[in-house]
């Protein structure tokens, strides 16, 4: 017999149907579910560190899930608002006794679901909330001494061995057939001002095409960092926004590619940024490593604009910013050369090229953003050390031996020998792209110097 008559489940980073923890739960545990999409104007209308390529994603996603549930015969309810707000009209009109939501990690999240459950109790209304976008919890994985592990290889080595459920098919449907179209929010407007054909397509469809493909991953460890080839999984995204679930995507790589894939390790990274983000929220805003908020950053403006625009003069920098802003994504490899770049030799704030990155990745995912940016800035926790900085001629000629990845993303330069690219530091000319804004050797040092002397 079913616990309670009528429960609502609030999808947000799990825009799917199977393999969803909460909603299983609420599925069981309810006779009748509420199945909602909320709109909260403090994400999409006010949020500094909104991704407009992010929100396309995800309201592609969104309509992916309308199309799954009308599979079933049934119907997703979006709303807008405030999630206590909806949370308190949903129960007037359908008399709610409980409230299922999957958990987030981020002080934002935490903070709206204690909004959220205060609300639930002001309403005598029963607040769940299920892990499921992670492999492992933050509670789960700890030093022997107690405390989170602040290094990746030892999380790492006790992490892999949590156990890991499989996925999980919808077992129900017993659904809410709808609220009626007088209350349903209607997101066209939000379609229409942020459609860019360019940008990676969302939804459970496009996700599983991947997912179903991963055999063709098996040289990742040798490809992955040539930005050239499509030697990445481009599962970021989906995984951001739940059209697959974790486990989907773990247990996808183990069977196709092998239990010791390289694929699997970032998977971990993943929850490792994560859990950092959970017990250390101040890295939100902060160094991890505190005595670095000391640094006085010269922070130009005019560089920082080149370095948003890709007109720095350094090819392999300016390809991979051309990539961010024309399709919302940049290849892993020169995010790391392109916010080395921008801390080591420009010494603009990290947190500048952080937001900067939020504003324009589709795979935005506050945790994994930071924790990549604090890595390259030498900030964070497990960072490389300040005296390690790419050196980004070095790295164009090692990754992009011969400027595929360059031309693509810089016509000025199509026709440039490969010969002169790769030297524009010595043999740059006055044609229609820049010279070199700085000296990469004379930068390094300078940068060298500001975190010995904070």
């Amino acid at each position: 017999m079913a616990k309670y008559s009528v429960a609502l489940f609030i999808f947000r980073r799990d825009l799917r149907l199977v393999d969803n923890s909460a909603l299983n739960q609420a599925l069981k545990q309810a006779r009748i579910v509420i199945p909602c999409f909320i709109f909260d104007p403090a994400q999409i209308e006010s949020h500094p560190y909104q991704s407009a390529p992010g929100l396309q994603f995800m309201l592609q996603s969104l309509e992916d899930l309308q199309r799954q549930f009308a599979h079933i015969g049934a119907r997703l309810n979006l709303c807008y608002g405030s999630p206590e707000k909806v949370i308190g009209q949903l129960c007037a009109l359908e008399k709610l006794e409980a409230v299922f939501v999957n958990r987030d990690y981020t002080p934002f999240s935490i903070d709206r679901d204690k909004r959220m459950q205060q609300r639930c109790r002001e309403l005598n209304v029963d607040f769940h909330s299920f892990n499921d976008a992670l492999l492992t919890e933050p509670e789960q994985i700890g030093k022997s001494g107690g405390g989170p592990y602040q290094v990746f290889t030892p999380f790492y080595n006790t992490a892999r061995h949590a156990p890991v459920p499989l996925p999980q098919a919808l077992t129900a449907t017993n659904f809410h057939p709808g609220l009626g179209e007088a209350r349903q929010y209607d997101p066209k407007p939000l379609r229409d001002r942020r459609l860019n054909a360019a940008i990676q397509p969302g939804g459970r469809d496009a996700a599983l095409n991947i997912l179903d493909r991963l055999a063709r991953f098996s040289d990742y460890p040798q490809q992955r960092d040539i930005p050239a080839l499509a030697g990445t999984s481009r599962l970021s995204a989906h995984l951001k926004f739940g059209d697959c679930s974790v486990r989907e995507v773990l247990h996808a790589v183990q069977t196709q590619l092998g239990p010791e894939h390289a694929l699997i390790r970032q998977l971990y990274w993943r929850d490792f940024f994560t859990h950092i983000g959970f017990h250390f929220p101040r890295v939100f805003g902060h160094a991890f490593r505190q005595k670095y908020d000391a640094i006085v950053w010269p922070n130009k403006h005019e560089d920082f604009q080149a370095w948003c625009e890709g007109r720095t003069g350094f090819p392999i920098v300016d390809a991979g910013m051309r990539e961010l802003k024309q399709t919302g994504y940049m290849h892993n490899r020169v995010r790391m050369i392109t916010a080395s770049f921008l801390v080591k030799d420009l010494h603009i704030d990290w947190r500048w090229g952080e937001r900067h990155f939020a504003r324009h990745l589709v795979d935005y995912d506050p945790c994994v953003n930071n924790g990549n940016w604090q890595w390259a800035a030498s900030t964070g926790c497990d960072a490389q050390p300040y005296f390690r900085i790419f050196n980004p001629w070095r790295q164009q000629q090692k990754f992009d031996p011969q400027c595929r990845y360059i031309y693509r993303w810089l016509p000025e330069l199509e026709k440039i020998p490969v010969e002169i690219i790769q030297r524009w530091d010595k043999k740059h000319g006055d044609g229609a792209y820049p010279k070199p804004i700085i000296d990469h050797k004379i930068a390094s040092a300078y940068s060298k110097e500001l975190f010995k002397n904070c």
